[in-house]
């Protein structure tokens, strides 16, 4: 699969990327409206940022209690349940007069169901386009969300400053029933990839053999913690300038949309395969600039270009895909979002943390400063991992057929 005309001509995949951009849409201006209701009500950064991104905290929990339902439910029917679950948790969120603490305990919910949707979204790209085409296609979806974000944002901010932050999240709520009503009249039925009953137990066997792998294990680290880091730079956006949010959000969606055209059409496999590391210190190294305080527009030039660095992701995530076996493929990048979705929701803590204690541009210059020295530690690791990886394959991943029996056992 070699161009983005082949991508839409493979049946499926069409109603699937409609279905994530209505998703996308909706979580775009949710985001920021909520944002803005929390720090209207109670003017504090650590809140607004975790009102955002908060709710990815209960990624963790999801990813050890439930992430073996990604490959054990049926696709379309729990794409279109997760869908519905947001419309409905994002409708509720906009009744006048409901208490902040109320807010945060549907956001949680919703982080917890979100936990194994990743999984089941990604694991049904994987099974649409086969691995040979995994890349394009993740790229088109990453595309196509930095496209939303650019105007979710932008449309977000105006409608909150045109209505209020309650309409806007109604009007969300009214693309996640959209996505939900995409998915089931545009995707067919499939069977789960692994047979049995999603359990608890099933997950942690699962868990310990994706991350007994030492390559595996450095890219799910570099997959999650230097751009979780930044996701706590972009928390602070809203208290940084307030009635701006919208422009630097819109700026960082663009960058990240150059990164991911850049990273999945254009970079030789060759050449794409040493840019990880680098894209990753691209990432970080913009933010630290805003320990000088800049101004709005300079800001939106510095969060444009660090975002670039986030096509980091589909170089890391296209060697992972070639290291796990087919009927693993949901859990392990569920595992990746989840573990990625949750260090975004660690670091909007931090980040919130460190801004109450002194400025939101200090917040940015210290999860920057974090971002590149994880990068940095973790850079010889995976280096080795590579090179054992030549030397030797690991046994589950260079025939995983013969082990299709034992999909249930470490």
């Amino acid at each position: 699969m070699r161009s983005y005309s082949d991508l839409f001509r493979t049946r499926e995949f069409t109603p699937l990327f409609l279905s994530s951009c209505f998703k996308t849409a909706a979580s775009t201006v949710s985001g920021l409206a909520l944002a803005t209701l929390v720090y209207r009500a109670t003017d504090s950064p650590l809140l607004s940022a975790l009102s955002m991104f908060g709710p990815s905290l209960a990624q963790v929990v999801g990813a050890t209690t439930l992430l073996s339902a990604a490959d054990r439910l049926p696709p379309r029917a729990t794409v279109t349940g997760i869908a519905l679950a947001f419309a409905l948790g994002t409708a509720a969120m906009a009744t006048p007069g409901l208490p902040i603490w109320t807010i945060f305990v549907l956001l949680l919910l919703l982080g917890l169901v979100q936990s194994f949707g990743g999984g089941v979204l990604w694991g049904l790209l994987n099974e649409i386009l086969a691995k040979e085409g995994y890349l394009l296609g993740r790229s088109v979806f990453n595309m196509m969300s930095g496209v939303a974000q650019i105007t979710g944002y932008a449309t977000g901010g105006v409608l909150v400053a045109l209505l209020s932050p309650r309409v806007t999240l109604l009007l969300a709520a009214a693309l996640y029933l959209a996505s939900a009503l995409t998915a089931r009249l545009g995707l067919t039925r499939r069977a789960p990839r692994a047979a049995g009953r999603p359990s608890v137990a099933e997950t942690w066997r699962t868990n310990a053999r994706l991350w007994s792998s030492p390559e595996r294990r450095t890219l799910y680290l570099l997959l999650w913690i230097p751009n979780g880091l930044i996701v706590g730079c972009e928390s602070l956006y809203v208290s940084y300038a307030p009635s701006r949010a919208g422009a630097l959000f819109a700026f960082a969606a663009f960058g990240m949309f150059v990164g991911d055209v850049t990273t999945g059409r254009f970079l030789p496999p060759r050449v794409r395969a040493r840019l990880g590391i680098p894209f990753l210190l691209l990432l970080a190294t913009p933010y630290l600039l805003f320990a000088l305080r800049p101004g709005v527009g300079l800001a939106a030039a510095a969060v444009a270009v660090a975002s670039i660095g986030f096509g980091a992701s589909l170089i890391q995530q296209e060697r992972l895909v070639s290291l796990i076996p087919d009927e693993l493929s949901g859990h392990a990048l569920g595992l990746h979002t989840a573990g990625m979705l949750t260090m975004q929701g660690v670091s909007a803590a931090l980040a919130g943390g460190v801004a109450q204690l002194t400025s939101p541009g200090t917040g940015m210059t210290v999860m920057a400063v974090a971002s590149i020295a994880v990068t940095l530690t973790l850079a010889p690791s995976l280096l080795r991992g590579r090179t054992a990886s030549r030397d030797r394959q690991h046994p589950e991943v260079s025939a995983p057929k013969e082990r299709q029996s034992g999909v249930n056992s470490p």
